[in-house]
C-alpha cells in the first residue's frame, strides 16, 4: 500500500486534497500540519495525523518517515521574506533524505527569479531545490484563484470602478477546490519531473469580469487600467501590506503580458472533472456579491 502526505493539512487546499485521497481508497493517508489537534475531523474520516513544522526541520524528518508520495502545499510565511523559501528547502531536504519517491508541490505561473525577492522568487528557488534534489516531482503551477477575485470586488462594486493594472490580459482563473483535487490527483498518478500549469477553463479580462458583476449585481462597473506603480500606491494607501501589495502588482503585470491567459487540460486530466468557469464561481457566490452592493 502507498502511503501518501499532505502538509498544510488544516488550510482549505490540504484539507481537500487529503478528503480526496481519502475518499479514493488508494492508500494509508497522513495529514500533516503544525498543530494536529486542527484535523480531528480528517482522522474521523481515517487519516493519519503527523505534526510537520516548517520551521523545525527536525519535525518534518519524523513527519515524512515511510512517506512515500508527499503534497508539498506552498506555505504561507510571508511575514519575513526568505523564511517561506528557507521552510520549503526544509521540506524538500527532508523528503529526500526520508526516501519519498514523489513530491507535488504547489506553485504559481510565471515562476521565475526576481532580484528584490518575493512570492514568485520563493516558487521559483523552490523549483530550483527540487530540480536539484534526487526526487522525482510534479509541480503545479496553480493559476489565480477564482477566490481572489472576490477581494478586491467588495470596493468595485461599491464605487462602480474596478483598478488593475491588467491591462487587456485574461486570467484563466481557476478555484481552489479545483486546485486540490488536481494535486490530489496527481499525488496519485503523476510520474517523473513536470512542470504543468493549473488553470480554469478559459482567460477572463477584467472588462468582463467587470461586466459579470454588473450582471450578477445590478451595480455598474467600469475597469480602470492602471500602471503597475500607481497600483502600487493605491493598495498601500488602502493599508495592505507591503508582501501582499508586491504580489498583487505582480501578478496584475504578468496578467497584462499574457503569462495568466494559458489554458490547459490539467484539472480534468487529474480530477476527472471540467474545472468551474469563473462565471459560474461568481454566480454561486451571488449573495456574498449583492450584500457588498
Amino acid at each position: 500500500m502507498t502511503t501518501y502526505l499532505v502538509t498544510g493539512a488544516s488550510g482549505h487546499l490540504g484539507r481537500l486534497a487529503a478528503e480526496t485521497l481519502l475518499d479514493a481508497k488508494a492508500g494509508t493517508v497522513i495529514a500533516a500540519t503544525r498543530d494536529p489537534s486542527k484535523l480531528g475531523a480528517l482522522a474521523t474520516k481515517g487519516a493519519e495525523l503527523r505534526r510537520a513544522d516548517f520551521d523545525d526541520p527536525a519535525s518534518l524528518t519524523s513527519a515524512f518517515a515511510g512517506v512515500d508520495r508527499l503534497l508539498l502545499v506552498s506555505t504561507d510565511a510571508l511575514d519575513k521574506p526568505g523564511r517561506r523559501l528557507a521552510q520549503h528547502r526544509n521540506a524538500i531536504a527532508a523528503a529526500a533524505k526520508g526516501g519519498v519517491k514523489h513530491v507535488v508541490y504547489t506553485s504559481a505561473p510565471a515562476a521565475r527569479p526576481l532580484a528584490r525577492g518575493g512570492i514568485l522568487d520563493d516558487h521559483y528557488w523552490t523549483e530550483q531545490a527540487l530540480a536539484a534534489s534526487s526526487l522525482d516531482w510534479t509541480i503545479l503551477r496553480n493559476h489565480i484563484y477564482a477566490e481572489i477575485s472576490l477581494m478586491g470586488l467588495p470596493h468595485a462594486i461599491a464605487t462602480g470602478q474596478l483598478f488593475t493594472a491588467t491591462g487587456t490580459g485574461g486570467r484563466s482563473y481557476v478555484t481552489r477546490d479545483d486546485c486540490a483535487r488536481t494535486a490530489a490527483g496527481a499525488l496519485l498518478k503523476a510520474k517523473g519531473r513536470v512542470i504543468l500549469d493549473v488553470t480554469g477553463p478559459e482567460p477572463v479580462t477584467q472588462n468582463e469580469l467587470a461586466k459579470l458583476v454588473s450582471t450578477l449585481t445590478g451595480k455598474p462597473i467600469t475597469h480602470i487600467p492602471v500602471s503597475g506603480p500607481d497600483l502600487a500606491n493605491g493598495l498601500a494607501a488602502a493599508g495592505l501590506p507591503p508582501l501582499l501589495v508586491e504580489a498583487l502588482v505582480d501578478f496584475d503585470v504578468d496578467a497584462a503580458q499574457g503569462f495568466h491567459a494559458i489554458v490547459t487540460p490539467v484539472v480534468k486530466d487529474f480530477s476527472g472533472r471540467a474545472p468551474t468557469a469563473l462565471a459560474d464561481f461568481l454566480a454561486a457566490n451571488r449573495a456574498a456579491l449583492k450584500a457588498a452592493a
